[in-house]
């Protein structure tokens, strides 16, 4: 969930900063820090009714907070609630944003008080594991739902957060997950143009991710300090490892020029990283395959290595061109009729405040089609494939997985409710 090109990047929960190298060039920006305001970036005009939606923000940590904050310089929203497991920093958010301290509420419950308060729609930004149950509270209570990536750590979860999509159309509620990659002008161009025959016939997809290594500090009596900071990451059942936490971007890149899911991967993961303290891998390897027989190699890493691959990107190679997309850089066709060149801009700030204004005039006008969840739910479905037939080291079907249909679990013990 990431800044711009060649820059360093808040990390998937947003709490922390680590560096995304992209090949290109240019030595990285500074970085963007969790209290860092987006001021700068070009906001759309909110719809013309004036209507101000009522939004509650469950997560306030780095990036939660940044989307508020996006959120309220739309113009067409007020924060009127915020929660967070931790009470510092709800109590911070709420200072920034100036939510009545009433409306703050911290602990495992606190997002059920947001949807109480009286919120139009709520926003869950913070850990993967809780959204599955959060979102589907809030559109039970008629919620409008903007939902963060991934949308949920095992085939359970992404289920429910399908019926959960379902639901909302029927009771015409918006729901919205906020991937930013399909946002962008050069990458929808190069989509585009693939799917219109661009490449030929197509052999085969390569991608990449790559990342520093995530926070991993030794467990304390309960999870609570595997909350915050960025450390989700490295559990599991909290996070679902780094091929679901991080790599879900170019996934779910793949999964929209797709537009369909793979049927099947076989692959190999492992954890090298000195002392570990979480489950998370370090490094994975899936081969994927589709139902007309591509197939598609996707690479990841968490290591403090120095890498310079490319990082969430992906290349399609067909039989008389090849087509790139990337989550910052250049993007291109190149070869066959149909070329392409563009550059991706400023897409970690500009693909949220695009999905931002898409949910304000979604809800204004009534449009509740809901399409990025069907995709959402093939995208993290993908990456749990690759995860478990990694884990596994042998080849799974993706009705395998959904049959077995498992469910991580997490202890709870000891925590605030």
């Amino acid at each position: 969930m990431h800044k711009h090109e060649m820059s360093e990047f808040v990390d998937p929960a947003g709490d922390r900063v680590t560096r995304r190298i992209f090949l290109g060039g240019a030595a990285a920006a500074a970085a963007l820090a969790p209290s860092l305001k987006a001021g700068h970036a070009a906001q759309p005009a909110p719809e013309s009714s004036g209507r101000k939606i009522k939004l509650g923000v469950v997560g306030c940590g780095g990036r939660g907070s940044w989307i508020a904050d996006l959120f309220q310089k739309h113009g067409g929203y007020e924060i009127h609630a915020l929660a967070d497991y931790f009470p510092d920093l709800v109590q911070r958010a709420g200072d920034a944003l100036k939510v009545d301290r009433t409306r703050r509420f911290s602990g495992l419950s606190g997002y059920k008080r947001v949807i109480d308060s009286g919120v139009d729609a709520i926003a869950l930004i913070h850990v993967p594991y809780f959204f599955p149950e959060q979102a589907t509270a809030a559109v039970e209570a008629g919620c409008h739902v903007y939902l963060a990536k991934p949308i949920a750590v095992d085939v359970p979860g992404c289920l429910a957060i399908e019926a959960a999509g379902k639901r909302a159309t029927e009771k015409k509620r918006c729901f919205l997950v906020d991937y930013q990659l399909p946002t962008e002008p050069a990458n929808i161009e190069v989509a585009k143009r693939i799917r219109e025959g661009a490449l030929g016939r197509l052999a085969h997809i390569h991608s990449t991710s790559q990342t520093s290594i995530w926070a991993d500090p030794p467990k304390g009596p309960t999870i609570e300090n595997r909350l915050r900071d960025g450390i989700w990451c490295s559990d599991r059942a909290l996070g679902g490892d780094g091929i679901v936490a991080y790599d879900i971007h170019i996934i779910d890149g793949v999964t929209w020029v797709m537009g369909k899911r793979p049927v099947s991967a076989c692959g190999r993961s492992r954890t090298c990283r000195p002392d570990p303290h979480g489950d998370r891998t370090d490094c994975t390897g899936v081969v994927y395959e589709y139902d007309d027989g591509v197939f598609w190699t996707h690479m990841t890493q968490s290591l403090a290595n120095n890498q310079d691959f490319l990082d969430l990107a992906a290349s399609f190679y067909g039989l008389v061109a090849t087509g790139h997309i990337q989550y910052g850089g250049k993007v291109y066709i190149r070869g066959g009729t149909k070329h392409y060149s563009g550059t991706i801009g400023s897409i970690y700030d500009q693909g949220a405040i695009r999905n931002i204004a898409d949910f304000h005039r979604n809800i204004t006008a009534g449009n509740f089609q809901n399409p990025t969840v069907r995709r959402a739910v093939d995208g993290t479905l993908t990456a749990i494939l690759g995860r478990e037939a990694a884990a596994r080291g042998r080849f799974m079907t993706m009705d395998d997985l959904v049959r077995e249909n498992r469910k991580l679990e997490i202890d709870l013990r000891g925590l605030r409710a």
